[in-house]
């Protein structure tokens, strides 16, 4: 997949995505990076992981850090952030990527902790950095975002529930945002080949990825999905502040 954004496009810009040491995440940074970006890429305990995209980044057109957080845990997050002010100035950019909840040995709590409380106090620790101008976007799922209408997996459906609450407690800041001058996107995606939580769902109901690959025509890949997060940085917001990647036909009947 190449970069969706134009090289220099953002040049001086400072962006954080949570949970990019693999994945979207990392799909995303890189794409931000190849732009002209000063990227975080932030990580929960994957360090060498981390630490080896950031020695690529640095060794092309980007410029990136990595630094490590643990999304619930409150004073990781406000340390994550005070290191960023120390590095960056501010931020232009914050993706709200990281989620989970299928992670075996967490909690029962976990997938609520993650996807809803840690995702309101990640925006709220940022605030202070985010200036006019600058642009929120939250990824999630057509799983999750349909939740409340059309039934999905009994194994992801703590996961859906979980994030459907994060994106509505960070809806509701929208009217803040908007008066700070803030953006505010959602990006809602169907099954993305190649993610972790593809695979857990697959372990979990063999088969569940192809019955919705045919269902749907095609499903998008890991490297596909990341240029419609990056693009939903800067490009206008859509009606209802979200972005649908991949058929929602299925979901609007």
């Amino acid at each position: 997949m190449s970069n969706p954004l134009e090289p220099g496009s953002l040049a001086d810009k400072r962006v954080l995505v949570t949970g990019s040491s693999r994945g979207i995440g990392a799909d995303t940074a890189r794409y931000f990076a190849e732009a002209g970006a000063r990227v975080v890429v932030n990580y929960r305990n994957k360090a060498a992981r981390a630490q080896k995209l950031v020695d690529e980044l640095n060794a092309g057109a980007g410029s990136a850090i990595a630094l490590g957080a643990d999304l619930t845990d409150p004073e990781s997050v406000a340390e994550m952030f005070r290191q960023v002010e120390r590095e960056f100035g501010g931020l232009d950019v914050l993706v709200l990527n990281a989620s989970g909840g299928m992670e075996s040995g967490m909690g029962e709590d976990y997938a609520m902790r993650l996807n809803r409380d840690a995702q309101l106090n990640v925006l709220e620790s940022a605030l202070p950095l985010l200036a006019e101008g600058s642009r929120v976007v939250f990824v999630t799922s057509h799983q999750a975002h349909f939740i409340r209408t059309v039934e999905t997996m009994p194994e992801y459906v703590p996961v859906a529930l979980s994030k459907r609450a994060g994106e509505d407690a960070l809806r509701d800041r929208i009217p803040e945002l908007t008066q700070k001058g803030i953006g505010f996107v959602v990006v809602s995606g169907d099954m993305i080949e190649g993610t972790i939580t593809a695979t857990l769902l697959e372990r979990a109901n063999p088969g569940a990825i192809a019955t919705r690959k045919e269902a749907a025509g095609r499903l998008y890949n890991v490297g596909e999905f990341a240029a419609e997060v990056a693009l939903a940085a800067v490009e206008p917001i859509p009606e209802n502040s979200t972005r649908y990647v991949g058929d929602v036909a299925d979901f609007l009947r």
